[in-house]
């Protein structure tokens, strides 16, 4: 039934690597991708719609630095989706179905049991490491860190796990309150598992060093879900852990909690690494773009040592933020016509102690107060209209495009963040008349679900993509490749391009790059 309970790329190695898997919003797997095999070194990665799996052997500390993820997750198994059978009238047979998520922990307890230890490790060793940064000096830090490998190597068959604050709930997941494992519901359907349950929740877990508390939050979409509810599927798991690994379910305080994915796709199950979304930034007190859209669009700028990066319509500062983080031996400027956004903008700067690294001024991006091709890169997310629709300021369009060339140098790059409608606009050419622009339609990205994996082999020097198991859907980076292309933003060459979810609405990252002038022939 598993692809990887029985492979050891599924589970940790004597190395202490692991494979994980990280969500991302939809059209960031192409960012995830390359940032999992720079920063981690990572192997075996691969995707789906909105997840990448890989594995690497990476401390807490680097896992933590990833930038273009939403969450990560310790990977306990990747299975191939359950199987649905309906009988001649069309009603599914939960009884099947049952037995399956059933197996899902009972076909491999001992993967449960490892994947735990391994992620109680993990978490030992960094509150370890903080009380070690706190109390010793730098000098005492490699023997504290060789003490603490040998005593996580003496206690890795321990489960002994200390409570961790329960988290927010995770998007649009359901608790599984195992306590209402007895009303009416679905589960009636199978009476030999249902007889067992009141003695389950009323049993108390053996009480030793071994019990575990924990809770299950489940994500259902396809098939499954028209004959079952995310809770009632949570509910199945949580009871079988009950009964199979004598562990106890606590909804409020937990000390681990499970992450159960099932579609017509596969079926995942993880562990939350961090108790916070990675796309949480502590650096960020007031939040304006998504940060992780604000580092997608600084990481194809190619920002140099030394560079000069301006952000003409700088908001609250995100993207200034998330390029001086990264980047920070650069010279920054934001500006805006916004008292208020730049108020933020400040206030996120001094609080990520960046005062010293980004400038702010108040100007019209129209007018900027700025020698011509005194910039390098250019960052920003066009003002389009509330909600993303396209206003009568498009006619100020041109002249906002004709003042970054201006400033840009010769060979510099512009990274823009486009709505959809204003991204076919500078493709066919903005019209003379805003109000026609309204029968514009941009085509959105199929179902997620659709979707097929997509193996990518780490060796190779450009990600190679195994035709056979995607399909046109799957390709929903819609990355493009444009040579010599002439657009509205004058001599402005589009490189590349992603489509990229904000959430209710799509936009487009654009990458564009200012050509060097060829020398005049004599």
């Amino acid at each position: 039934m598993s692809d990887g309970a029985s492979s050891s790329s599924e589970r940790p190695s004597s190395r202490r690597h692991a494979r994980y898997f990280c969500t991302a919003g939809r059209g960031m797997e192409a960012f995830l991708l390359r940032e999992v095999r720079s920063r981690l070194g990572a192997t075996e990665i691969e995707y789906v719609s909105g997840k990448v799996f890989f594995t690497t052997g990476a401390d807490l500390i680097m896992l933590k630095k990833l930038k273009s993820a939403e969450r990560l997750f310790l990977l306990l198994n990747k299975y191939p989706p359950l199987a649905i059978s309906r009988n001649k009238d069309y009603t599914f047979i939960s009884g099947k179905v049952i037995y399956d998520i059933q197996n899902l922990v009972n076909e491999n307890p001992s993967c449960w049991l490892d994947i735990v230890t391994f992620w109680k490790s993990l978490h030992d060793q960094e509150a370890k490491l903080e009380d070690m940064s706190q109390k010793y000096p730098d000098s005492q830090k490699r023997k504290m860190e060789d003490e603490i490998n040998i005593k996580n190597k003496k206690q890795k068959g321990r489960l002994v796990l200390e409570t961790v604050p329960a988290e927010n709930q995770m998007e649009n997941q359901q608790r599984c309150d195992l306590s209402e494992a007895h009303e009416d519901s679905v589960l009636s359907q199978d009476p030999s598992f249902l007889e067992k349950t009141p003695e389950l929740l009323q049993e108390d877990s053996v009480e030793s060093n071994s019990c575990i508390s924990f809770r299950v939050s489940c994500r259902c979409s396809g098939v499954l879900s028209k004959a079952f509810t995310a809770q009632e599927l949570g509910r199945i798991i949580g009871i079988t852990l009950i009964k199979g690994l004598g562990w106890k379910a606590d909804l409020r305080n937990p000390d681990i909690e499970f992450f159960v994915h099932l579609n017509d796709i596969y079926c995942i199950i993880g562990i939350p690494v961090f108790r916070l979304p990675l796309a949480n930034r502590a650096y960020i007190k007031n939040p304006g773009l998504r940060s992780t859209i604000a580092w997608a669009m600084a990481s194809l700028a190619e920002i140099k040592a030394g560079a000069f990066v301006l952000d003409p319509t700088c908001g609250l500062g995100t993207i200034l933020l998330e390029a001086a983080m990264e980047w920070p031996n650069v010279n920054y400027l934001g500006t805006d016509i916004s008292d208020s956004q730049l108020q933020g903008a400040y206030s996120n700067i001094k609080a990520a102690n960046l005062v010293d690294k980004i400038q702010l001024l108040k100007a019209s991006v129209t007018a900027l107060p700025l020698p011509s091709e005194s910039i390098d890169v250019v960052l920003a997310d066009v003002p389009f209209g509330k909600k993303f629709k396209i206003t009568k300021e498009m006619k100020l369009l041109p002249d906002v495009f004709q003042e970054l060339e201006r400033v840009l140098c010769a060979g510099g790059i512009v990274v823009l963040l486009l709505s959809q409608e204003l991204y076919k606009c500078l493709s066919c050419g903005i019209p003379s008349d805003p109000e026609s622009v309204n029968c514009i339609s941009v085509e959105a990205a199929s179902n997620c679900t659709q979707n097929a994996m997509v193996s990518i082999k780490s060796n190779a020097k450009e990600e190679s993509v195994s035709h056979r198991t995607v399909s046109p859907s799957a390709q929903h980076e819609r990355k493009e490749h444009v040579a010599n292309k002439r657009t509205t933003l004058g001599s402005l060459v589009l490189v590349e391009s992603f489509e990229v979810s904000l959430g209710k609405t799509d936009a487009f990252i654009c990458k564009y790059k200012k050509p060097v002038a060829s020398p005049t022939r004599r």
